[in-house]
C-alpha cells in the first residue's frame, strides 16, 4: 500500500486541472514573467535577507533549502546572473550535489514584513572564483563556494499565502513554550547512543555561536 491509496479522486491531465480551477489565468498573471533582472528585481534582492533554494537530482528527488544573511547577501553580477554565498552548514550539501546532477533551480526571495515574494528560475553552477567570493566575506571569512544562477524567469508571487497564514503577524505566533522542541526532535530522529535533547541543544548552540561563518 502506498500513501496515494488514500486518495480516490486525483487529477490526471492539465485539461481537468484548468477546468476545475476556472479557466485561464488573468492577463496580469500570464504576462508578469520576465527573463532578466530589471531594477525592481535588483532592488528586491538587495533588500532580501532570506531565500529558499529548490533543487532536484537527475532522478527527480527534490530538496528545498533555506539561505540567509544580511540584506544584500546575494550578489547581482548582471541582468542575467546572481551569486549566492555558501556559508558553513552541516556538510550534507544536498543542494550542491543536486546541482551537479541537475542544474535547474528555483529560488524564492523573502523580505520580512512584505507579503509578496520574488521567484527566480534558472540554471545553477558551483563557483570557486576567489575574486568574487572575497567580496562576500563576513567577519574576515571568505566562503569556500558560491552558487551561481543564470536567470531564465523571474516574477512576483502574490501575497495570498502570507495573508492566509498571518506569517508576519506577531499576534499569530506561538508562545515560546508552545514551540516544538527541535533538540528533542533531532535526538529522537538520530537515535544515537547517549544523544539526548539536552546534548543536541548544546551542539546546536555551539554551532550557532561559533560556526555561522
Amino acid at each position: 500500500m502506498t500513501s496515494f491509496n488514500y486518495f480516490r479522486q486525483t487529477i490526471s491531465s492539465e485539461e481537468e486541472l484548468q477546468e476545475l480551477l476556472g479557466g485561464k489565468p488573468s492577463q496580469l498573471a500570464s504576462n508578469k514573467v520576465i527573463t532578466q533582472l530589471d531594477q525592481h528585481c535588483r532592488d528586491f534582492i538587495a533588500k532580501s535577507p532570506f531565500l529558499f533554494l529548490s533543487t532536484s537530482n537527475r532522478e527527480g528527488l527534490c530538496d528545498a533549502s533555506p539561505r540567509g544573511d544580511a540584506p544584500g547577501f546575494v550578489m547581482v553580477l548582471d541582468d542575467k546572473t546572481i551569486l549566492i554565498p555558501e556559508r558553513p552548514g552541516n556538510r550534507r550539501v544536498d543542494s550542491m550535489r543536486n546541482i551537479l546532477s541537475n542544474p535547474h533551480v528555483g529560488l524564492l526571495f523573502l523580505i520580512p514584513g512584505l507579503e509578496e515574494t520574488l521567484r527566480i528560475n534558472g540554471r545553477a553552477c558551483l563557483v570557486q572564483d576567489q575574486d568574487l567570493l572575497e567580496q562576500m566575506q563576513v567577519k574576515g571569512r571568505t566562503p569556500l563556494l558560491g552558487i551561481g544562477v543564470e536567470v531564465e524567469e523571474c516574477f512576483v508571487h502574490c501575497a495570498k499565502a502570507f495573508k492566509r497564514s498571518g506569517l508576519w503577524q506577531s499576534e499569530s505566533w506561538l508562545e515560546p513554550q508552545e514551540l516544538p522542541s527541535v533538540p528533542k526532535m533531532l535526538a529522537d530522529h538520530v537515535k544515537l547512543p547517549g544523544m539526548t535533547g539536552e546534548s543536541v541543544a548544546e551542539l546546536l548552540e555551539e554551532s550557532y555561536t561559533k560556526r555561522l561563518y
